[in-house]
């Protein structure tokens, strides 16, 4: 992809965590971060399974990140058209081609039940929209989806009538992709074979509710106060928790995206002013005898590639610390763990305790990260600051080494005279 499609996506992917982090409904429990980013996942390795070229690949991981953010709205009913509304504004506020957001808008369409998908990009996100059904993630998925209908949707869904359900949905879905038949199918089918079996009695000991078990009950029993106040408290825990690991995640993927493209930036620069220098060594140099007045502009088209160099290489320079740490730097939490240059002098064991010790501290851990994000944004800075001034230098150098070469060729030459020896 090109810098700015990856820019976009970095733009989207920020706008889509806020988005669920702050307006989406608590009691959502499937349809979260979690899944939106299971579903970029999917379509990533079914684009790169297809080769799709690189505008499509851009629009299909846009539908991903956008087709579920209608929940924001407060209302499951009719959520793909408010995420297409949320998708196209945002789109075209950052003016983003027509055709792009054409194929975006037609791909979280499809995702509405019945999927009705049209062209390869839309089977494709619908396939990885119900990507989990051939996973081994589908137990848990199915839970979460109950969870949210009783809870968000307002229903009570008992556990026998969701697996009657369950079936009749496994019976009737199919995967519209050749990726997904051969990978996922066979995984969905013994699924389904599995809550067959458990529909007709084949597979004993699972425990239903009392509320299932007691005739003439049309509501479950209250549950204790003190059980659902501690659950309440559990699932806010977890909640709290999966929007730290999200932010943390997507914030090291921005600095590693970031730091990628610096890289890339500073390799571009370094092969190109070695080029030029190949050439004013090659032609040039052979030349300054006889045409003196060339000498001022070569030497500082050769300044000018030189520094560029300089600065480039010294952005993508990697430092690496001593990589040591003591028993005392553990137990006071001054030595962070998450970067490999403070532990690889150490020997497996003493790391292992030493990670150990760092797990078990949720303090540690997360005080671990933090730092471990803030050095990665002061290793960016001196990339980018160096980055820059190897561009400015490559910039206003370039200009004057060329009026140098204008004004050579437009000043009269030195008049060279010889004299018989």
């Amino acid at each position: 992809m090109t810098e700015k499609q990856i820019l976009l996506l970095l733009n989207v992917r920020s706008f889509v965590t806020d988005l669920f982090l702050t307006k989406v409904n608590k009691s959502i429990s499937f349809h979260t971060l979690d899944h939106t980013q299971d579903v970029v996942e999917a379509c990533e390795k079914m684009s790169e399974y297809y080769q799709l070229e690189e505008n499509d690949k851009l629009a299909l991981s846009l539908a991903a990140w956008f087709h579920d953010t209608g929940y924001s709205g407060g209302s499951a009913a009719g959520h793909e058209a408010e995420s297409v509304n949320i998708a196209t504004r945002f789109l075209n506020e950052q003016h983003v081609e027509s055709n792009i957001t054409e194929k975006v808008i037609a791909c979280i369409n499809a995702t509405r039940m019945p999927q009705q998908p049209a062209g390869e990009l839309e089977k494709i996100m619908c396939d990885a929209d119900l990507f989990h059904l051939g996973t081994d993630a589908f137990r848990e998925k199915s839970r979460l989806l109950r969870e949210e209908l009783n809870t968000f949707g307002g229903l009570d869904i008992s556990k026998k009538d969701w697996r009657k359900s369950n079936i009749s949905f496994l019976e009737q879905h199919h995967y519209f992709t050749t990726y997904a038949q051969q990978h996922l199918q066979p995984i969905k089918e013994q699924h389904l074979h599995e809550l067959k079996a458990k529909e007709n009695g084949e597979v004993k000991g699972e425990k239903e509710d009392k509320s299932e078990k007691v005739k003439g009950k049309s509501k479950k029993e209250e549950p204790d106060k003190q059980a659902a106040e501690a659950k309440k408290r559990k699932e806010k825990d977890n909640q709290t928790e999966r929007g730290i690991s999200t932010v943390f995640r997507i914030m090291a993927n921005n600095h590693a995206s970031l730091s990628q493209m610096a890289d890339s930036k500073a390799n571009i620069l370094i092969s190109v002013n070695s080029i030029i220098l190949t050439i004013v060594i090659s032609t040039l140099f052979s030349k300054l005898e006889t045409y003196s007045n060339l000498q001022i502009p070569v030497i500082v088209l050769v300044a000018v590639c030189v520094s560029a160099i300089v600065f480039s290489i010294l952005a993508t320079r990697p430092n690496v610390s001593t990589g040591t740490f003591t028993r005392e730097d553990i137990e006071h939490k001054k030595t962070n763990l998450l970067f490999f240059g403070n532990f690889h002098q150490m020997s497996l064991p003493d790391y292992d305790w030493a990670m150990q010790e760092m797990l078990n501290d949720r303090d540690y851990l997360y005080g671990s990260m933090v730092k471990d994000l803030y050095f990665l944004g002061v290793v960016l800075a001196r990339k980018y600051r160096y980055l820059r001034i190897a561009y400015n230098i490559f910039m206003f150098g370039l200009i004057i080494a060329m009026i140098a070469f204008a004004l050579a060729f437009i000043l009269p030459q030195p008049v060279v005279v010889y004299t018989p020896g």
